[in-house]
C-alpha cells in the first residue's frame, strides 16, 4: 500500500517497527509507546515541515490552478496538485 499510495496518491508513509515482536501482548503495549515516545516525537518533529507546501497559483490573477505537475530536478518522482 505504500509504493501505490506514494506512486498514485502523492502520499509518503513509513511503518515504523517498535520490537522484534510482531505481536506484542496488550499488557505490554504501555511499555513499548514509553520505550519509542521520544523517538517518535523527535523523528515528528524532524520530518513534520519538510517538503513542498504551499499552493500552485496563476502568475498573472493569482487563482489556484488545479492539477498542476510540480516537477524537481534530480527527483524522480513529479507531484500533482489538488484543488
Amino acid at each position: 500500500m505504500q509504493d501505490y499510495n506514494y506512486v498514485w496518491a502523492d502520499c509518503f508513509e513509513i511503518t515504523l517497527e517498535l520490537s522484534c515482536c510482531k505481536y506484542p501482548p496488550s499488557s505490554q503495549l504501555q511499555q513499548e509507546w514509553e520505550n519509542n515516545r521520544d523517538s517518535l516525537l523527535a523523528f515528528i518533529e524532524k520530518v513534520v515541515h519538510i517538503g513542498v507546501k504551499g499552493f500552485v497559483r496563476d502568475v498573472v490573477t493569482g487563482s489556484g490552478l488545479e492539477n498542476a505537475t510540480i516537477v524537481v530536478a534530480g527527483i524522480a518522482h513529479n507531484i500533482t496538485a489538488g484543488r
